[in-house]
């Protein structure tokens, strides 16, 4: 399915009737589901807007909670700056998916974080005066400045 991002190459195969796709990050292949087809052109994205590899982390347990995040991007401290929910390009993001990513920024402190569904991407930003809603996936450079 063709996303809201530039083309990228992707490594994929057929392995016991399922589609695998390379995961850069993680250095290996996992099943190519339609959440994963969104999860890969983030990564891909987010290395192509000036994201080091070295701070992206993906899948793993929220601190102090059995909650999993799809990715995080971490600072030079190890601090969370950048938490990135993926669904699958058939959910619609509505104020439940707001309100599964306002739970993630309440359980982490979380200033920025990304919601998309790779049709519709909504990057939120903590600001002093409030947030800052934009519809775009963020450089690096914008994140960390």
């Amino acid at each position: 399915m063709q996303l809201n991002f530039p083309e990228f190459k992707f490594q994929i195969k057929s392995q016991n009737n399922k589609n695998l796709i390379f995961d850069t990050i993680r250095k290996k292949y996992i099943v190519l589901t339609p959440e994963e087809w969104v999860r890969q052109h983030v990564i891909h994205q987010l290395i192509e807007n000036g994201f080091p590899v070295g701070r992206i982390s993906i899948e793993r347990s929220l601190p102090n909670s059995k909650k999993r995040y799809d990715i995080v991007v971490f600072d030079e401290e190890g601090m969370a700056q950048l938490l990135i929910e993926c669904k699958a390009p058939k959910v619609q993001l509505t104020q439940k998916t707001l309100d599964q990513v306002a739970n993630y920024i309440a359980l982490q402190n979380v200033p920025n974080v990304l919601l998309t569904n790779g049709l519709r991407h909504f990057y939120i930003s903590r600001k002093i005066d409030g947030l800052q809603i934009v519809q775009e996936i963020p450089k690096f450079s914008t994140l960390s400045g």
